[in-house]
């Protein structure tokens, strides 16, 4: 690596107004991505190493201007401030005001828009507070935040990397053009090798079962039991993580053990304020009696933090976060309950909008934690990670207008998340029968398997992940990759865990250009 980005380890490129203002650009166009894809696709891809490709580029041009995006730091941000965007816009502002609009409930978009804003900003500032503790600690995975490092770091070091790196992106891309999910491959050669082969374990149950055996897992509410029985227990071996005075006493973090407890603390209020004062803006006291409404405010506020938890563990350590299906998961639970249509609307979108930006800054994070040398330099490194903070929350912020401005003409045009008509026509069909007693039998495999693997491997509910997921491909992607890793490691050893990591991050970037170069195509249209 060179010495210049040394050098600038401790200085705060967003004071530069050149680097400020690209920063801002990226966050409108990483915002505009991120709707454009959901609406139209339904999925939101992983632009991160966009942002950091797009500052590569700047650093080329032989202007004295452009020297400044040559620090690796400069481009961890850009990619920071571009996948917090993308993240931001489609997954927790756009995607939770759909639900009311399809419903036809028009007038709960605004308060619905204003909650989960506010949502969204908790969430990442609560998995900046959390970064490198025993719950999330950073020596983990995180798949897609040593892709954009290993790419990042590629770019600076040129010779064989570089071209290691351009060659996992042309690869990629035509992958990806053959409708191979790349990204799933790649992230195979980085992730948690347990976590990740029982989630490609599930990813082809789900796919092999309706055809081979005759069973619709789906249908018959496996998956989602399978997934409420690994996430209690995952609940409750965080609080035993937490509460655990010598656990992991030869690991060193850089946040002290008292910082998990002051943060999941601020998380529970701050989310049943959130969860008390959607209830009062759209309306609900008028729509159940107190003892119900108190009990929306409670479930509310623990379902966005259960799908905050669980979204953010599978992340780390696979790559994938099932946010959909687990909330998908909380409203059936709601139903269940009891709660009138209206207040499962607002539980919908709500909970939706909790552990997307979550998990996503944790990616960004641990790629600054990569490029700032993995903490050797404490301050240096919790200087750097809140330069990452404000930034990811700048990228927020300018998500929020740009959604609200633009979510009248996707409405107009009838474009909305499909999930969202998924999540409307479950609220309207209400209960089905046997429902309960599925979730309840299937909760205890998912359960059992959770507590097997134990909280490092998260193997209940990265089964569960697959489960929820119905991606043939994306399974077949996980365990060639996996196959292919143990391999590599077996014929070259450690020697050939850095050029693996870098075709990875190739193989990511390819599939993240492919979808952008998708959505520019698919706005012309």
């Amino acid at each position: 690596m060179s010495d210049q980005p040394a050098k600038n380890n401790k200085e705060n490129p967003l004071k530069d107004i050149g680097t400020l203002i690209v920063m801002i650009l990226l966050s409108v166009l990483g915002a505009i991505i991120g709707v454009q894809l959901i609406t139209t696709l339904g999925v939101t891809p992983n632009t991160s190493i966009i942002g950091a490709l797009f500052a590569m580029l700047l650093a080329r041009i032989p202007m004295q201007a452009f020297q400044r995006y040559r620090s690796v730091h400069t481009q961890n941000l850009a990619q920071t401030v571009i996948s917090s965007a993308t993240f931001g816009a489609a997954n927790s502002l756009l995607m939770p005001i759909a639900i009311p609009y399809v419903m036809g409930q028009p007038q709960l978009i605004m308060p619905m828009f204003t909650g989960v804003a506010v949502a969204m900003l908790l969430d990442a500032y609560l998995l900046y507070r959390l970064f490198d503790t025993k719950v999330f600690p950073a020596s983990n995975a995180w798949p897609p935040g040593v892709a954009a490092a290993e790419a990042i770091k590629a770019g600076d070091n040129g010779g064989r990397q570089a071209w290691l790196l351009v060659a996992g992106v042309v690869v990629g891309l035509a992958g990806a053009m053959l409708k191979i999910p790349m990204a799933a491959f790649g992230t195979a050669f980085i992730g948690n090798i347990w976590a990740l082969s029982m989630f490609g374990i599930g990813l082809l149950i789900r796919a092999y079962a309706q055809p081979v055996a005759g069973l619709d897992l789906n249908a018959m509410y496996i998956p989602h039991g399978m997934m409420v029985g690994a996430g209690l227990v995952s609940l409750l071996q965080v609080i035993q993580v937490v509460r655990a005075k010598n656990a992991d006493a030869k690991t060193t973090f850089t946040q002290p053990a008292k910082e998990v407890r002051t943060a999941l603390g601020l998380g529970a209020f701050g989310y049943i304020a959130i969860a008390a004062l959607l209830a009062l803006a759209s309306g609900l006291y008028s729509e159940m009696s107190v003892g119900m409404l108190i009990a929306f405010v409670i479930y509310a506020a623990f379902a966005a933090f259960f799908h905050e938890l669980i979204v953010g563990i599978a992340a780390m350590h696979s790559g994938w976060f099932p946010a959909f299906a687990v909330a998908l998961i909380t409203l059936i639970i709601g139903i269940l309950i009891g709660f009138p249509p209206l207040a499962l609307c607002v539980l919908t979108g709500f909970t939706a909008a909790t552990g997307p930006a979550f998990a996503d800054m944790g990616f960004d994070l641990k790629a600054g934690f990569i490029l700032r040398g993995y903490g050797k330099d404490l301050r240096a490194e919790l200087y750097g990670r809140r330069i990452q903070l404000f930034a990811a929350l700048l990228a927020f912020i300018i998500a929020i207008p740009v959604v609200w401005y633009a979510h009248y003409g996707y409405f107009a045009q009838d474009l909305v998340p499909p999930v969202a008509r998924v999540y409307a026509k479950t609220i309207q069909a209400g209960a089905q029968p046997g429902i309960a007693h599925s979730l309840l039998i299937w909760a205890i495999p998912g359960a059992l398997i959770q507590l097997i693997g134990g909280p490092k491997r998260q193997l209940g509910v990265l089964l569960a992940t697959g489960l929820l997921i119905n991606s043939v491909m994306a399974g077949w992607a996980v365990v060639c990759g996996i196959v292919l890793r143990i391999i590599i490691i077996r014929i070259w050893g450690e020697k050939g865990r850095t050029p693996m990591e870098v075709l990875a991050a190739g193989f990511i970037a390819g599939d993240a250009l492919y979808s952008f170069f998708t959505s520019v195509f698919s706005a012309k249209k």
